[in-house]
C-alpha cells in the first residue's frame, strides 16, 4: 500500500456529510483507524489529534477518525470530546478491509476480531506516503504531525 494510490473510499461522516477520498485531492489526509468510541485509548488518541489539529491545518492536512461505530455513536463522541474533525462510520468494514486493519486480538483471554489501531498519511496527490500499524497512543500524534511537515 505504501507509495501506491490510496484505495477509493466513500463513507458516511459526522455532520451529515459523506467522505469521498477523491474529493480530498489537493490536501494531505490523515486517516486514523481506532477500535471504539468512548474507550480510554481511543479517547486519548482523538484528544491528541484535536489538540494538534490547528498544526495539521497549517500544513494543509485534514484529519479523519474511522471506526466501525455507528454515526449516532460518532456524533456523541465527537460532541463530547469537541473534535474539530469528522469521524467516519465503517460499520460494513469496507475501509477496514481496503486498509487491512481488521485483526484477531486478545480481549480478556478471548480472541475477538477488531480494528488494529493504525494511521495512514495520504499526500495531496492521493498516494499513501506513510503507515503506522499496531499504534501505541503516547507520542503517536506528534510523530504523525512531524511526518506531515516533511511533505510540504
Amino acid at each position: 500500500m505504501l507509495d501506491q494510490p490510496a484505495p477509493e473510499l466513500e463513507l458516511p461522516a459526522t455532520g451529515s456529510k459523506t467522505f469521498r477520498l477523491a474529493d480530498a485531492k489537493g490536501r494531505t489526509l490523515v486517516l486514523y483507524f481506532y477500535p471504539k468510541d468512548n474507550t480510554p485509548g481511543c479517547t486519548t488518541e482523538g484528544q491528541q489529534f484535536r489538540d494538534l489539529y490547528p498544526e495539521f491545518q497549517k500544513h494543509r492536512c485534514d484529519v479523519y477518525g474511522i471506526s466501525r461505530d455507528s454515526l449516532k455513536s460518532h456524533e456523541g463522541f465527537k460532541s463530547k470530546m469537541s473534535f474539530p474533525f469528522e469521524l467516519l462510520s465503517d460499520s460494513e468494514e469496507s475501509a477496514c478491509k481496503l486498509f487491512d486493519v481488521i485483526k484477531m486480538k486478545n480481549m480478556y483471554g478471548k480472541k475477538v476480531r477488531g480494528i488494529e489501531r493504525s494511521t495512514f498519511v495520504v499526500d495531496a496527490r492521493g498516494v499513501v506516503r506513510r503507515e503506522w500499524r499496531g499504534v501505541k497512543v503516547p507520542g503517536h500524534v506528534q510523530e504523525v504531525l512531524e511526518f506531515v511537515k516533511t511533505l510540504q
